[in-house]
Order: structure tokens, then C-alpha cells, then sequence
């Protein structure tokens, strides 16, 4: 594997941990709650951000950034897009690391007033984040 294929691989990372999201919502907001099953798929999700997290910044450390090559109405699109991607990427990650330590440590109350926020955000930027690079990266 290249520096090149970092990008393809970031998706797959954003992509999988939006499933394993998906995944971990479902298992807690059906009844009864499965509770442990929700937690192996959010440190799997938590995981998997982290990979990507450091994958995200050797690509860039090493390449920069890729300018859109589109124009008009796509860029606009894309711009529309990556802009809330970018900040809610940086809310985020603060919000899921305290989300993730109250869960464990089963302070419960307080885990699930930060989660109701957190787990949205988190997959709008799992998904934006595969949309980024589809458009950058297999669009033109």
C-alpha cells in the first residue's frame, strides 16, 4: 500500500464506521437493550475513527490537499457538504472520546445526554465523509 491509496482507504474506514454505528444504535435502542453488544461495536467504531484519524493525517502531511476539480453545481454541492463535514469532525472527536469514557465507566445519565448528540453527529460525519471523497476522488 502507497501514500496514494491512503484516500480509498479513508473511505472504507468512514464507511465502516458508520456501520458499525448503525449497528451499535441499533442494539441499544431495541428492547431489551443489549448493552454489552452495543459497547463492542462502539469501541469498534471508536477504533476504526482512530485508523482513519491516522491515516487522514499521513495522507495529508505527506500529499496536502487535493483541490475539487469540478465546477458550477458540483462544486457548490461539494462545498455545501465538506464545509459542516470539516467542523463537525473537530466537535466530534472531543464529544466521542467523553461519550466513550462515560459508557464505560456506566455513567449512564450522563452518557445518554452527550450521546443523543454525539452519535448524529458522528454518522453525518462517517457519511459526509464517504460523499467528500467520492466526489473528490471518483466523481471527476
Amino acid at each position: 500500500m502507497s501514500i496514494s491509496d491512503l484516500p480509498h482507504l479513508n473511505a472504507a474506514l468512514n464507511a465502516t464506521s458508520g456501520v458499525l454505528l448503525a449497528f451499535a444504535w441499533w442494539n441499544i435502542t431495541r428492547r431489551p437493550r443489549r448493552i454489552e453488544t452495543h459497547r463492542r461495536f462502539m469501541i469498534a467504531a471508536f477504533v476504526v475513527s482512530a485508523l482513519f484519524f491516522a491515516s487522514y493525517i499521513t495522507y495529508h502531511a505527506n500529499i496536502g490537499s487535493k483541490p475539487f476539480p469540478g465546477a458550477g453545481l458540483a462544486r457548490t454541492i461539494y462545498f455545501t457538504i465538506l464545509i459542516p463535514h470539516v467542523i463537525l469532525a473537530a466537535v466530534v472527536v472531543p464529544m466521542a472520546i467523553i461519550t466513550l469514557r462515560r459508557g464505560l465507566r456506566r455513567d449512564d445519565l450522563r452518557h445518554r445526554r452527550i450521546a443523543r448528540w454525539t452519535m448524529p453527529i458522528w454518522m453525518f460525519v462517517s457519511v459526509s465523509g464517504v460523499v467528500v471523497y467520492l466526489m473528490l476522488y471518483r466523481m471527476f
